[in-house]
């Protein structure tokens, strides 16, 4: 179906609301750092600002009937990841990486940031942002590839203030844009080809907080629990 001049107009003046609404959103959220619950209500304000501006739940990645497929993918990908974690733990040359200091946690604080504060501070407001939301929007005007390509892009420029923060110099910047563009892309491609953002959401997951779990394994083979 061909889409208006006027409509296609519209359609690309609300993708750059959109983005602007997650500059707006980043900037804050590094400056004031507020609690997960805070950028849990974000998500949820963006998934309504969707609605809004007549987004199915189908085109927001939250149809009914991609729900199975997303979550057959989701567990796929959590599998996935855990193995792989497992062998990096398992080995003393790649167990290191798991050894992050901000994460030397208990037991029962680890838990609580794996399946509260990313699940629900960081997973929840960036898979609304960009594979929910933006990939709707942009989807109404842009061809498939461009949608995959733009939400990824976007979602490695993101991270560009944490890493500035960390004090690296501009390849870590780079490098970090990189390599989360790069997982912006396997987190698009299983939600383009689930039809469900659940997908991309427990792979985005399983990336993040399987790391902070699989660090209690870590710091017990080195002798060193929290």
């Amino acid at each position: 179906m061909t889409i208006s001049a006027a409509r296609r107009t519209r359609y690309r003046a609300v993708s750059g609301a959109v983005v602007v609404a997650l500059v707006v959103i980043n900037a804050t959220d590094h400056g004031l750092h507020p609690p997960w619950w805070v950028r849990a209500l974000q998500g949820a304000g963006l998934l309504a600002a969707g609605r809004l501006v007549g987004l199915s739940w189908s085109r927001l990645g939250l149809g009914r009937d991609r729900l199975g497929s997303g979550a057959r993918w989701a567990a796929g990908a959590i599998a996935a990841v855990a193995g792989v974690y497992l062998v990096a733990v398992l080995l003393p040359l790649t167990r290191p990486a798991f050894q992050d200091a901000e994460y030397h946690l208990p037991a029962p604080d680890a838990l609580h940031t794996a399946f509260v504060k990313i699940a629900f501070g960081t997973v929840v407001l960036e898979e609304i942002a960009f594979r929910s939301v933006l990939w709707g929007v942009l989807s109404r005007h842009c061809r498939p590839w461009q949608v995959l390509a733009g939400t990824s892009v976007l979602f490695g420029l993101w991270h560009v203030i944490p890493a500035v923060r960390s004090g690296g110099g501009p390849l870590v910047v780079l490098g970090t844009v990189a390599l989360t563009t790069i997982g912006g892309l396997v987190f698009g491609e299983l939600r383009r080809r689930s039809g469900s953002v659940v997908a991309s959401a427990g792979a985005h997951w399983a990336t993040n907080a399987l790391g902070v779990l699989f660090g209690l394994l870590a710091w017990r083979l080195s002798g060193e629990d929290a």
